[in-house]
């Protein structure tokens, strides 16, 4: 009976080995530690602002129609009333109407942005001086938009010397401590072209 019993146990010693050789294991036994679940991966962790920086957003604009830059006070708005046109163009390294500078203009749909842009001067309204945007493009072809442009022909202003035209349906309130340099003095016969246009559209004196 002892070896009866001796024989079972070795047999069954055998086909447990057999088990393990296929990868499996007999019910009711273990084969170490059971296998641990594959760990997701971990969520990236969101970027930290540096203290002072805000988050980007589209430009806006500023309280009373202010550019972000290029001004050194708030942009009280185009002129849309009614001046008087003058011409006094002097040597006193003031800026003064009848003089073409260089200035920041802001653009007519957003006042937050805009670009340095030579501006005529035309006259006055309280501590502001009223002027005429130039520009380069010509606009004689566009019988829509003809009537809002006087050409006042080439100058010093422009680097290439390319014809110019004053903008006549946007007057510019500008502070004289806006403007950068003075481009030259327009010279009186043409200064009467522009203000002659003034006074028949915009009704000035």
């Amino acid at each position: 009976m002892a070896w009866n019993l001796r024989s079972i146990g070795n047999a069954v010693r055998d086909a447990l080995r057999y088990l393990d050789k296929l990868g499996g294991s007999p019910p009711g036994t273990t084969r170490g530690p059971a296998a641990k679940p594959a760990r997701k991966p971990a969520a990236k962790p969101a970027a930290k602002r540096r203290p002072g920086q805000t988050r980007p957003s589209a430009p806006t604009r500023a309280a009373g129609g202010a550019p972000a830059a290029g001004l050194t006070g708030t942009y009280p708005g185009d002129f849309l009333g009614r001046a008087a046109v003058r011409y006094a163009p002097a040597p006193n390294g003031l800026p003064e109407p009848g003089e073409i500078v260089w200035t920041w203009v802001p653009y007519e749909e957003d006042f937050s942005q805009g670009k340095d842009r030579p501006v005529l001067l035309v006259g006055t309204s309280g501590r502001y001086l009223l002027g005429l945007m130039l520009t380069s493009k010509d606009h004689d072809g566009d019988s829509r938009r003809s009537d809002d442009y006087v050409d006042i022909g080439t100058g010093p202003w422009d680097r290439q010397w390319r014809p110019s035209e004053a903008k006549l349906d946007r007057v510019l309130q500008i502070n004289a401590k806006d403007i950068r340099r003075e481009g030259a003095i327009l010279d009186v016969g043409r200064f009467n072209l522009i203000a002659a246009a003034l006074r028949e559209r915009r009704g000035w004196s």
